[in-house]
């Protein structure tokens, strides 16, 4: 089992920065990759970003690349979400899940944190 918590969530105005964080326990944290996902009202669960266990390699989705980065810290068993020039668009609740292989598809993660509200005013 992989516990995830996610932080760093809350009210920002466009053009604003937040960075979120996921912190894992329980099995080894090295031996996953990670994702973020985020949820609007009224609408399916989107990737959008992802990396692999050796934070090498990272995945975007195009509504937010060049604008959010991902990141790891095995040592500190989190991952990273930086989201800067923020949108009212990225306004959702923001979820990290761990899984084998990195992927967009939410069905392949394995665990999820319970997520973090980020609003974005206008």
């Amino acid at each position: 089992q992989v516990q995830l918590v996610e932080s760093g969530g809350g009210l920002v105005q466009a053009g604003g920065s937040l960075r979120l964080s996921c912190a894992a326990s329980g099995r080894t944290f090295s031996n996953y990759a990670m994702g973020w996902f985020r949820q609007a009202p009224g609408k399916e669960r989107e990737f959008v970003a992802g990396i692999n266990w050796t934070g090498g390699s990272t995945y975007y989705s195009d509504s937010v690349k060049g604008r959010f980065t991902i990141s790891r810290e095995i040592a500190k068993n989190t991952v990273y979400l930086q989201m800067n020039s923020l949108k009212p668009e990225d306004t959702a609740v923001y979820y990290c899940a761990a899984t084998s292989v990195v992927s967009i598809r939410k069905g392949v993660y394995d665990y999820w944190g319970q997520g973090t509200q980020v609003t974005v005013s206008s």
